[in-house]
């Protein structure tokens, strides 16, 4: 029979899943929003988002690509980001989520896939619950170190 402290690791290891999970999720529908604060809230004050082409070294950095005349220009003429599902590996306070992105753009009356991604999340539990530290981004391209992204923790 297992004892209480063995349940109460496993229902506490089940719940660091669903709010890491959660936390992936709801990135996209926050950045289709245009919502900074939000996005950007997914982090630690010096977490970083790394895309191929964009490197977000800070909180701060992410609010502004939200912001962004690019961004907004975007999303003003319509898409969609869509990450799931995630694999999330718990290791006490820290964690690593991995998933694939996909960016759906409205272009000349119809959606095109504008991007394929491999999405790596290190994660660190805080006093706020679980933020990203690093979120690297990579597209799938045929390049190996974009897998390599979708390999284990």
């Amino acid at each position: 029979m297992t004892d209480i402290a063995d349940l109460e690791a496993r229902l506490r290891r089940l719940e660091d899943i669903e709010e890491i999970t959660r936390l992936v999720a709801s990135y996209g529908p926050a950045v289709d929003a245009g919502l900074a604060e939000e996005v950007s809230g997914l982090w630690t004050e010096d977490g970083v988002y790394d895309v191929d082409e964009l490197f977000m070294g800070d909180r701060a950095a992410i609010h502004a690509m939200v912001d962004s005349d690019a961004h907004q220009g975007l999303i003003g003429n319509g898409c969609t980001h869509f990450l799931g599902p995630v694999r999330v590996d718990v290791d006490g306070d820290e964690a690593i989520a991995v998933c694939h992105s996909i960016l759906v753009a409205y272009h000349k009356e119809r959606y095109v896939v504008a991007r394929s991604g491999a999405n790596r999340w290190e994660l660190r539990r805080t006093s706020d619950g679980w933020r990203a530290v690093h979120r690297t981004t990579r597209a799938l391209d045929g390049d190996a170190k974009a897998r390599a992204l979708l390999g284990p923790a």
